[in-house]
């Protein structure tokens, strides 16, 4: 299982990076652009977060990007090790998923200070929050260890 939850880490976290350099590109092409309108639920738009969810801690604060990728590496060197342990496809896919956008997000801090959001979502004028891929994956990742747990086949001799 740790081959495949390191490849779906891999694999996620680089169409994180391709994706992110794409909006940067589409903006670069036209800088006075705000937000680009995909239909009426869905706009494009260019946000650099330096804190953490949803844009707690989000100062200018050169530390920011250090502590929170010092943060990340311990989360992804904490999940390598239970991925290590994994004894299903569907746990080995979620923690790479979150391993994945981990590393998708640390990867910004490091190059360019902040993490890229793009990804936004509405309804009417309430926009929650913009997102990427690697947040994506995370969030996909804890839904698929909460399925794991709950409908994942039990270890024998477990209690339950």
């Amino acid at each position: 299982m740790l081959i495949r939850g390191v490849a779906i880490a891999i694999v996620w976290a680089v169409l994180d990076q391709l994706s992110k350099l794409w909006v940067l590109n589409l903006f670069a092409s036209d800088p006075d652009a705000r937000q680009w309108v995909v239909t009426g639920f869905f706009n494009l738009v260019l946000t650099f977060n330096r804190g953490i969810s949803f844009g707690i801690f989000n100062t200018a604060s050169a530390w920011n990007a250090v502590v929170f990728a010092a943060l990340a590496a311990i989360i992804v060197l904490a999940l390598l090790w239970w991925l290590r342990r994994a004894e299903t496809w569907l746990l080995a896919a979620g923690i790479g998923l979150i391993i994945g956008g981990a590393l998708g997000n640390a990867i910004d801090r490091v190059a360019r200070g902040a993490v890229v959001d793009f990804l936004d979502f509405h309804l009417g004028q309430w926009h929650p929050f913009a997102f990427n891929l690697a947040d994506a994956g995370i969030s996909l990742g804890v839904g698929l260890l909460i399925i794991d747990g709950l409908f994942g086949r039990r270890r024998k001799g477990a209690m339950g």
